[in-house]
């Protein structure tokens, strides 16, 4: 049999583009006759990348797996606007079908190009695979329930003319096919609430459903009711592979030389079993001062361990990612590490995989971005949710209610660059959320994670829902290669 190569685009951005590489990983290792090229295109704001995929190279070249980084492009659409990623992925078109009439002028006879795999977001480029003539899937790096929800809004949309962005400030609660409970408007992602954002967004959907199937990361025992409501929405073949994660983490090399998360390492070390809270808020995730106060105030009056990832805002009007700050006390509330320095730990950057895993950790105060959703599912670490953007309002009611694997300290907070909540979340409140998650021990909801945690690493070995599926998908490629 000829060699068979993928052509995977994700978008761009670390949460995307590792679950890309990982999966990339697993279809690689499951059968020899595949071999893939990534195409990376590169944001102006993510030096995150260039240091991921350099660390990368050495190791997925021996497995047939090739990182191709993408010319620049200059998009002339400010980085903060609704439409921004749209432009800047149709401005990348010309680039990935150049790198992919390269690879095919440079492969040898027996090398066949078998289809593109297409992140969510860049469902434009199946008019190049079209051009191509191979087949597309999507890479869909969030939840069957999300994806159920982008199909409903898309037919309300164009087929009841509904004009979604009406639900912006509703009390509405609504039916959706992939819930067994009804949503309430306010937990639905910004980009369906404002109008230069709803239209690109739903586009997305449309176009999903006339591709050759979707791979998505999340697994049959997790989302019964969300995956079987796919077919009734007009998904094409669906493809649970998850939970597809990349647990080795990333180390971050010091300037001088050592490791970042050395000393978070040592100081849990020190710690007894499943005592510290862990707070981290991924990698967009910061507040503003009288946020922090608040936090700050009721992990000292809860009185438990604690270890806190704070990072520093974007200056006002910037669109960027938060960094580490030079010095937290700035923010902090005055003598708060000092009366705190026996108990809790304040951190910039955290290897958020390789705290989880560990022992002393026993509730994960989190964002609730999906990556970060699974990863806590596959070290049975029970959640607080605290979502900021994107489509963790949503990921976080699936948690609490749809779910019930977590607790909820604010499902309807909001801290997009687009929308934001104009309240502050007080201490009382997460005080009470952080008790709720570290003081039910023996509950009902801490059962039910450890259930959910077993059955997420069955589901990847041989026998398992997950492997099955990615047996499947390889299957459909390798048997509708042109």
């Amino acid at each position: 049999m000829a060699n068979a190569e993928l052509v995977l685009v994700p978008t761009p951005g670390m949460g995307h583009l590792v679950s890309m590489v990982e999966m990339a990983k697993l279809l690689v290792a499951r059968d020899s006759r595949l071999s893939i090229t990534v195409l990376i295109m590169k944001l102006p704001i993510d030096s995150e990348v260039d240091s991921y995929t350099d660390s990368l190279a050495a190791s997925v070249a021996a497995a047939r797996i090739r990182l191709v980084h993408l010319p620049c492009v200059n998009s002339d659409t400010e980085i903060s606007s609704g439409s921004f990623l749209t432009h800047f992925v149709e401005s990348n078109k010309p680039h990935v079908k150049q790198a992919v009439a390269d690879l095919a002028g440079s492969a040898s006879s027996t090398w066949r190009l078998a289809g593109f795999v297409i992140d969510m977001f860049c469902t434009t480029m199946i008019d190049v695979a079209n051009e191509f003539g191979v087949p597309s899937y999507i890479f869909f790096t969030s939840s069957a329930a999300f994806l159920g929800l982008m199909l409903h809004l898309q037919s309300l949309q164009d087929e009841q003319h509904m004009d979604i962005t009406e639900f912006k400030d509703s009390a509405a609660e609504l039916d959706f096919p992939s819930f067994v409970n009804p949503l309430p408007a306010k937990v639905l992602p910004s980009v369906v609430l404002l109008k230069e954002a709803a239209q690109p967004f739903l586009e997305h959907a449309k176009r999903i459903r006339a591709v050759k199937g979707v791979i998505i990361n999340t697994f049959e025992e997790l989302e019964p009711h969300a995956l079987g409501s796919l077919a009734g929405l007009g998904a094409p073949a669906v493809y649970p592979v998850g939970p597809v994660l990349n647990l080795k983490g990333e180390s971050k090399k010091k300037a001088d030389g050592g490791h970042r998360g050395d000393d978070i390492m040592e100081w849990l070390n020190e710690q007894p079993p499943s005592s510290v809270v862990f707070l981290c808020f991924g990698s967009g995730g910061s507040f503003h001062e009288d946020q922090v106060k608040e936090i700050a105030h009721a992990l000292e009056r809860s009185g438990h361990r604690f270890l806190w990832s704070l990072r520093r805002p974007p200056p006002k009007g910037k669109f960027d990612l938060p960094r580490d700050y030079t010095d937290p006390a700035e923010v902090l509330p005055e003598g708060f590490l000092d009366r705190t320095a026996g108990i809790g730990k304040v951190i910039g950057w955290a290897p958020q995989a390789a705290v989880l895993a560990h022992p002393a950790i026993g509730g994960f105060v989190s964002h609730c971005g999906w990556n970060s959703t699974l990863e806590s599912i596959w070290f049975g670490m029970a959640v607080a949710a605290w979502p900021l953007y994107a489509e963790q309002q949503f990921n976080a009611f699936e948690l609490v209610v749809e779910l019930g694997l977590a607790v909820e300290i604010k499902m309807d907070y909001r801290k997009d660059f687009r929308m934001e909540s104009k309240f502050v979340v007080t201490a009382e409140e997460i005080e009470g959320g952080i008790k709720k998650l570290m003081e039910d021990v023996g509950g009902e909801r801490r059962k039910k994670v450890k259930e959910v945690s077993e059955k997420s690493r069955k589901t990847v070995v041989e026998g398992g829902s997950s492997y099955s599926s990615l047996g499947r998908l390889i299957e459909d490629i390798l048997n509708n290669t042109p």
